[in-house]
């Protein structure tokens, strides 16, 4: 059961990974560091909070507490101006942190606790907990790209309208 557990895990993680991909190839420079207004995160500050709680979640995962002494939390939300190579190489980084962690996991690394915040956590918890972070952050990368790329947007889904056509499609596909 864990064995499926973890491949279903690191399909979605991928999933959400590719959906953050397609959307940076849809978006010019400049829109990946505006913010709406001072509330609002810009997609770069979204990547920057991410690798960090990736790097601070995944490090040594099974053996320190998921919140590092050396991550700087607040300091993820400041506006600073850098590059989309700068950013992408934060983005692959946390993802590749993510992907060297989960992966080897074995059945009896499943039978361990771990802690994030001095909160002890099953593995699955552990992982459940940053999968939803993870998907609900890149969701609103998605939705921050959409509005940038409007009518240019192509859509990561099935697109408005389609529904009808993508069904009958699939439909077709599994009869076969």
């Amino acid at each position: 059961m864990q064995k499926e557990y973890l491949q279903s895990a690191i399909t979605k993680f991928e999933y959400y990974k590719s959906l953050g991909d397609k959307t940076f190839s849809q978006l010019e420079d400049e829109h990946l560091f505006v913010q709406l207004n001072e509330e609002c995160n810009s997609i770069a500050i979204i990547v920057k909070h991410m690798w960090g709680n990736m790097l601070s979640r995944w490090t040594d995962f099974l053996t320190t507490d998921g919140e590092k002494d050396c991550r700087k939390r607040d300091a993820e939300f400041e506006k600073d101006d850098t590059s989309r190579a700068a950013l992408i190489l934060k983005w692959e980084e946390g993802w590749a942190c993510i992907f060297a962690a989960i992966k080897p996991l074995t059945e009896n690394d499943f039978k361990k606790d771990v802690f994030i915040r001095n909160e002890k956590l099953t593995v699955v918890d552990a992982i459940n907990r940053q999968l939803a972070h993870y998907a609900y952050h890149v969701g609103q990368i998605v939705f921050i790209g959409k509005m940038y790329s409007n009518n240019n947007w192509e859509s990561l889904s099935i697109p408005k309208g389609n529904s009808e056509i993508y069904n009958k499609d699939k439909f077709s596909e599994n009869k076969k």
